[in-house]
């Protein structure tokens, strides 16, 4: 049978149904309505949490007691093999594909999707109605805006000289469209409603309204004309 690990501390609003096999940690929260998935951890200890001890705990009453919970909001549905850490806040109606990471510190709004495989690593800061594809990484300190697109396997980067030890975030805008297997090089900020090309390497600030594309990316058009063309293609002339 199925088992399921829900810490005492936990706060499970109404009717949240879990396949089995999931770990709720420490003061953790979930939504009514939610939908958790087979072997998903919500409230998993940050390293931080871990150091306390000076070995990894062998019970799951140890682990608890480590995690200070994490609180997912109403109606979200969180698919098998997840794991969000604790200090995480997520908004309503989050959906997610299989085996995505939520790490410590992040912040998801409201009518959000991550796809399967996505990693958010480290203190990510997602706005509403963003729609994050499978595969994509976004290290700590990422700032995504709100109605952000964000296509498969893109990959954001922090760190411009690696392993340097300082940290200089990306900053995508509202609006913005980042294409598959982009890749968006530390500090670059993305201006509002921005399209960066698929297979794109931003290497500097991208100014707002505009389409990237290239290796490195370089202004190609406005966003009235990406509009434009992708206007005729839903038409398909």
């Amino acid at each position: 049978m199925l088992q399921n690990y829900v810490s005492k501390k936990a706060i499970i609003r109404g009717t949240v149904r879990f396949e089995g096999n999931n770990l709720v940690l420490g003061k953790s929260e979930i939504g009514e309505g939610s939908y958790i998935g087979f072997n998903t951890i919500i409230g998993y200890p940050s390293k931080r949490s871990f150091s306390s001890l000076g070995v990894m705990p062998e019970d799951l009453s140890v682990l608890d007691g480590l995690s200070s919970g994490a609180k997912i909001g109403s109606t979200c549905l969180i698919r098998s093999g997840s794991v969000v850490y604790e200090d995480v806040v997520i908004g309503k109606r989050l959906v997610t594909g299989h085996n995505i990471l939520i790490r410590e510190g992040s912040r998801i709004g409201e009518n959000c999707l991550i796809g399967t495989g996505s990693m958010l690593d480290g203190s990510v800061s997602i706005g509403n109605n963003v729609r994050i594809q499978s595969g994509v990484y976004l290290p700590h300190g990422t700032v995504v805006g709100e109605n952000v697109f964000i296509g498969p396997y893109a990959c954001v980067t922090n760190d411009r000289y690696p392993v340097s030890g300082r940290l200089t975030p990306v900053v995508i805008g509202n609006g913005c469209v980042i294409g598959a297997n982009s890749t968006l090089i530390s500090g670059v900020r993305v201006g509002d409603n921005s399209v960066v090309a698929a297979g794109s390497v931003v290497t500097r600030d991208v100014p707002p309204n505009m389409v990237v594309l290239g290796v490195p990316a370089r202004i190609y058009t406005t966003r009235e004309e990406y509009e434009a063309r992708r206007k005729k293609h839903e038409q398909g002339v």
